[in-house]
């Protein structure tokens, strides 16, 4: 049984050893992507980098880079190449660099309507520039350097696309196209960065001859989510290159949008002396003191050898300048300039009202006057003189009231007539848009929407007439203790007549616009 024990308990333990080495070794992995950790001096490079916001100028030029082919430059980012068929583009950096070693950080985000897209997107390091229209995702062929290429179109049918490849090419080689570049590949992975909720990353690190290829897939916000891609060792790139991207579509097409180019230059620890820091904070601000004061005393030595032109020279200051006691003043003069238009303006009207109501006031009081049989007032000053009121016609405050209560009676027929007639319009609107929706050229029977209308207009017709002679029966009704003053001779219309005038009228307008609408529906049947 011991025996037993100890050959079950010797796999476990050869399991556990072997678990143990992995975990160190990709810790040290890890530790080595990072040369920060082992010493290596980092230095942001500005000429080959870009980055929102203000990527762009007003001139559409990107600071210390060049673009062209269908590539497009905006405020925030890069469109390589959009989401249209058979569209290449790309951008290059001015000048060639001045390093050996050197990281690059790429955000970018490929999007398309499509499962599938095309072509893809490709980062360079050259020792010439490519075309802005070359065969190869959107730049030349056989170049000399190195292209990290992100292919997301599966050309060789073997299902391993979106793929991340690195290829190394000395000038000679042509990129083969038929099987994604298997053949020529450095080394790659299998990564899907397409229609992703956060954009993609991509961190090219190029130091002592290794190349590694970290990415972000896309799927968080956290900027430091990098997944190993690649590393390949002795890589032998040229010393001094062009930095660039590029993208192409086919017959499907995706948008290919570059938001970050940051370039970082590398350098061996001791490799790079900064200068040495030097405090001249207190030296600068003595000078600065000193200068200040030997200005003064020239200004002092020049007023007392050219009195007369300093004064001179001070009015005129005075006069450009406003002190801030004299703004002030003026922005209270304004203010109070401003109150007084105001209240000028509300005492004008005021006076106007009051006007009015002493007007309405004399003239109902010389009615009742001239009715009483009294003598009448004599108007007051700058007043214009009130018409005359016969002696035999008696106006009261009851034939005001009545005469009110007519106007509102009359207002409100006039509402309700101008709603029938809106409603009419609706319905007629209605039966047109039902015919025109008709799935045939027959004409739709509309004779209850008619029978039903010809009913309501009657029933307006029979409130307006009973209105109508309601008032006139509250108009020709004698008034108690006053006498009927016969008509004046010459042109003079009873309230009854001009009423019923006035009902006639809105009688005839509104059968005239019934009439033509309807014609108008019957002339539209036959469309």
């Amino acid at each position: 049984m011991p025996a037993t024990g100890s050959k079950l308990l010797l796999p476990t333990i050869c399991k556990f050893l072997a678990i143990f080495c992995i975990i160190i070794t990709q810790n040290n992995v890890a530790g080595n992507l990072n040369p920060t950790a082992i010493g290596v001096h980092r230095r942001f490079e500005y000429k080959y980098s870009f980055k929102p916001p203000y990527l762009a100028q007003k001139d559409g030029t990107v600071p210390f880079w060049e673009y062209g082919g269908n590539a497009i430059a905006s405020a925030e980012s890069v469109r390589v190449a959009p989401s249209l068929r058979s569209q290449k583009g790309a951008i290059w950096t001015k000048s060639q660099t001045n390093f050996d070693w050197w990281d690059v950080e790429i955000v970018f985000r490929v999007t398309g309507r499509g499962r599938i897209g095309a072509d893809g997107l490709a980062f360079w390091y050259t020792t010439e520039k490519g075309d802005y229209n070359g065969p190869v995702f959107g730049s030349s062929d056989r170049w000399n350097g190195l292209a990290i290429i992100f292919d997301s179109f599966d050309n060789d049918n073997k299902h391993n696309n979106p793929y991340i490849s690195a290829v190394v090419n000395d000038g000679t080689k042509q990129y083969d196209h038929t099987n994604d570049g298997a053949t020529q590949l450095l080394s790659g992975c299998l990564r899907d960065f397409r229609n992703k909720p956060f954009p993609t990353r991509a961190r090219i690190e190029y130091y002592n001859n290794v190349l590694t290829v970290l990415i972000h897939n896309g799927m968080t916000n956290n900027n430091d989510d990098y997944e190993l891609c690649l590393r390949a060792d002795g890589v032998q790139l040229p010393k001094h290159g062009y930095f660039g991207i590029s993208a192409a579509t086919g017959g499907l097409a995706d948008d290919h949008d570059v938001f970050h180019f940051l370039t970082t230059s590398l350098h061996a620890a001791g490799q790079v002396q900064e200068p040495p820091k030097v405090d001249n904070q207190e030296k600068l601000t003595q000078e600065y003191k000193e200068y200040q004061d030997k200005l003064e005393k020239q200004k002092q030595e020049y007023k007392k050898e050219h009195p007369d032109e300093a004064h001179k020279d001070e009015e005129e200051w005075e006069e450009f300048y406003e002190s801030e006691n004299q703004r002030e003043l003026r922005q209270i003069w304004q203010g109070q300039s401003q109150i007084n238009e105001q209240l000028r303006e509300l005492s004008r009207k005021v006076d106007e009202i009051i006007g009015r109501q002493e007007n309405t006031l004399s003239l109902v009081s010389r009615g009742l006057a001239a009715n009483a049989g009294q003598a009448l007032p004599p108007p007051a000053a700058g007043q214009a003189p009130l018409p005359q009121v016969s002696a035999g016609v008696g106006v009261t405050r009851q034939d005001i009231d009545l005469l009110i209560a007519n106007q509102n009676i009359l207002l409100t027929t006039i509402r309700e007539i101008r709603q029938l007639a809106g409603d009419i319009n609706v319905r007629t609107d209605n039966i047109q848009i039902n015919q025109k929706n008709a799935p045939t050229a027959q004409i739709q029977s509309t004779g209850y929407d008619v029978q039903s209308l010809i009913t309501e207009m009657r029933d307006g017709m029979n409130q307006v007439k009973q209105g109508i002679s309601h008032v006139g029966q509250r108009l020709g009704m004698p008034q108690p203790g006053a006498q009927t003053a016969p008509c004046p001779t010459g042109s003079c219309v009873g309230v009854t007549l001009f009423l019923s005038v006035t009902a006639v009228q809105l009688l005839l307008v509104f059968l005239y616009n019934i009439f033509k609408n309807r014609s108008e529906a019957q002339a539209k049947k036959f469309y």
